[in-house]
């Protein structure tokens, strides 16, 4: 498990999982996607805040309406 920064007061406890990122350049930006969420697409300058942004990116599409006092609990499959 990894802790991710939701906002500079708050913490997000997510499984560390490994995804990947399909991307290119464009005319001023580099854009990505993610290939296991293809819905969820950024932006950045560089390849490395590309790459921050779509972290930002997933925890904004897949946290976003979970309450700041949540739990999360691991489950084995």
């Amino acid at each position: 498990m990894v802790l991710l920064s939701k906002s500079c007061c708050q913490e997000v406890r997510i499984w560390k999982q490994n995804w990947k990122m399909i991307y290119w350049k464009g005319e001023k930006f580099w854009i990505g996607k993610l290939f296991e969420h293809p819905e969820i697409m950024t932006q950045g300058e560089t390849l490395e805040e590309l790459e921050e942004n779509m972290k930002d990116a997933y925890m904004l599409m897949t946290m976003e309406d979970v309450p700041e006092n949540h739990d999360v609990r691991e489950l084995a499959f």
